[in-house]
């Protein structure tokens, strides 16, 4: 059986035990990887390690020294800037298992983060370990592993604040059975969270202190993004096993300078403001745009991806808003996209779903 989307330790299996031979340098306790090592892994050495991450490489070496430290790590950005990415494969690289996660929503119980009951065990015995059912967190500190939060900020207060002891103490208490579970060499947390989103609630003071926050940029320029998204929409294709078809970077440099320039409220020549609509615009949203615009043109198409196949899924990620958003959009068909050069087959694909 073939899953659709394999972890990170798994895909890239060869990779991390390529870079475990030749690694000579100093681990810390727990590690896999010496962090010069992990670094490689995450921004690849342009020979044998692919790049997981594009960014500024000072960026990803915080985030490991930080890691390397007593000090939890949260990873912070608008959304689609590979938090959740970047947090998977260091995961992955420093402790070989990013599966100890907890993804964060409004619904989330504190037992996500300490622990829970075997209810029937617990009837039956009464409190007792073996009825004791642990937290991806309480087992990343049993394991000395590395313990990943998802969205940390959609979780409530109260909630979130459970992790207060965890990050401080280094333990996690067990009231119920008068004990407590200490934290092995090799334990930490990376948590990530954006401010942007509607229904977050803000971190406490006394938790954001537990962390050391690096901030995740969007892609500094166009090119960047477009490398970015160009990798991605062939990862997932194959992921997704797609029939192969030409996709060339017209469609998605297209799909980037439009999300770029709605997203900075100015078009690329700085030349024309441009109003912004109400949502992220984000690069994870480009490649979802042009992913759909594949499966289009492999299934329906004549195999090139055309701008047709991606303008549906173009107008649906602008306007989320169906009155404002759609008067944003139109007036930035008309006066930006219809008189640029060499985009009248893009105009006419957009004008036709919007």
């Amino acid at each position: 059986m073939t899953v659709l989307r394999p972890h990170a330790e798994d895909q890239y299996a060869e990779e991390l035990a390529l870079l475990a031979k030749d690694d000579d340098r100093p681990r810390p306790p727990g590690w896999r990887l010496s962090p010069w090592a992990v670094t490689t892994y995450v921004l690849g050495d342009g020979d044998r390690i692919t790049p997981k991450y594009v960014g500024a490489r000072r960026i990803v070496e915080v985030a490991i020294a930080t890691l390397a430290t007593d000090r939890a790590l949260l990873l912070l950005g608008v959304p689609g800037t590979a938090k959740t990415w970047l947090s998977e494969h260091l995961a992955a690289a420093v402790s070989g298992d990013s599966t100890l996660l907890v993804q964060g929503t409004a619904g989330t119980a504190e037992e996500a983060i300490r622990y829970g009951w075997n209810y029937a065990r617990l009837l039956a015995e009464g409190p007792s370990m073996d009825a004791l059912t642990p937290s991806p967190v309480m087992r990343a500190m049993a394991e000395g592993r590395v313990a990943r939060v998802e969205e940390l900020t959609r979780m409530p207060s109260d909630v979130q604040d459970a992790l207060i002891t965890v990050l401080s103490e280094k333990t996690l208490p067990i009231p119920e059975l008068n004990t407590e579970i200490q934290a092995e060499r090799g334990f930490n947390l990376i948590a990530t969270a954006n401010d942007r989103d509607r229904g977050v609630n803000e971190l406490s003071s006394a938790l954001r202190r537990r962390f050391n926050t690096v901030v995740l940029p969007v892609p500094a320029t166009a090119e960047e993004e477009v490398e970015i998204v160009a990798r991605r929409v062939a990862e997932l294709g194959r992921s997704l096993a797609l029939p192969e078809i030409t996709t060339g970077l017209a469609e998605i440099r297209r799909v980037v300078t439009v999300f770029r320039e709605l997203r900075d409220g100015v078009t690329e020549d700085g030349r024309t403001k441009v109003k912004s609509p109400s949502g992220t615009l984000s690069t994870a949203e480009a490649i979802s745009v042009l992913t759909s615009g594949i499966a289009l043109a492999a299934h329906f198409g004549d195999g090139v991806l055309r701008p047709a196949d991606v303008a549906a899924g173009l107008v649906g990620a602008i306007v989320r808003e169906p009155v404002s958003d759609r008067v944003v959009w139109r007036e930035y068909l008309e006066t930006v996209v219809k008189e640029r050069s060499g985009w009248s087959d893009f105009y006419r694909a957009c004008r036709e779903v919007s």
